[in-house]
């Protein structure tokens, strides 16, 4: 973090004071640290959904624990990234790609236990690939960081999986249903988005270099 304005010049001369470029960040900082950590948890996660095939307790609230402490480190790792100015163009890759590794491993979990339809797991999984392809495809014109639209889309995902995560009584079913149908309605129209965005970002790259 910086010093406060006008703390740390004693004895620095103007012209000095002026040369100085803005602060570097450095890639290896607290907030990429956390989402790195992020995509290590994705193993240990699958390995306690999978546990007993999902019939033990213990093992189901271990795994929906270890979700919940990754999805929290997302927020996290933004929120420190942007109060400390620890933004970097790693940061705004991994960070995507990490909170898609969380998800979609829980949702093909989730439906290799036969507890969530292929279909939904299809759906969302095409478009998290489709949107990280296009993050690469326009990677020399420029990075598309992740909207606000992307951040509801994924805090609803998350929520949803929770919901089907927790051991919950049979009745509750239609609770998780629901939740997931929003989630899968978010996926679709933000993928769409970052797709007119990806155009958009070429487009005047192209055109500033012509």
């Amino acid at each position: 973090m910086s010093a406060p304005d006008g703390a740390g010049d004693a004895g620095v001369e103007p012209s000095a004071r002026g040369r100085a470029g803005p602060r570097a960040v450095p890639t290896v900082n607290i907030a990429n640290v956390l989402t790195v950590s992020r995509l290590l948890l994705v193993p240990v996660f699958l390995l306690a959904l999978f546990m007993d095939a999902g019939e033990s307790t213990g093992w189901r609230l271990t795994a929906t624990a270890l979700f919940a402490i990754a999805s929290i480190t997302d927020q996290v790792d933004g929120w420190i990234a942007r109060r400390y100015g620890l933004i970097t163009d790693f940061g705004k890759l991994a960070d995507p790609i990490a909170d898609k590794a969380l998800i979609g491993a829980a949702l093909v979990g989730l439906s290799a236990l036969g507890e969530l339809p292929w279909w939904v797991t299809i759906v969302i999984g095409v478009r998290e690939l489709g949107v990280t392809l296009l993050r690469f495809w326009v990677i020399r014109h420029g990075v598309i960081p992740a909207s606000r639209g992307g951040k509801a889309k994924t805090v609803a995902q998350i929520l949803a999986i929770v919901i089907y995560l927790l051991p919950l009584p049979g009745y509750l079913f239609v609770v998780g249903a629901v939740a997931m149908g929003i989630a899968v309605a978010l996926t679709v129209v933000t993928g769409v988005d970052y797709v007119v965005r990806a155009i958009r970002l070429r487009a005047r790259s192209l055109a500033d270099r012509g």
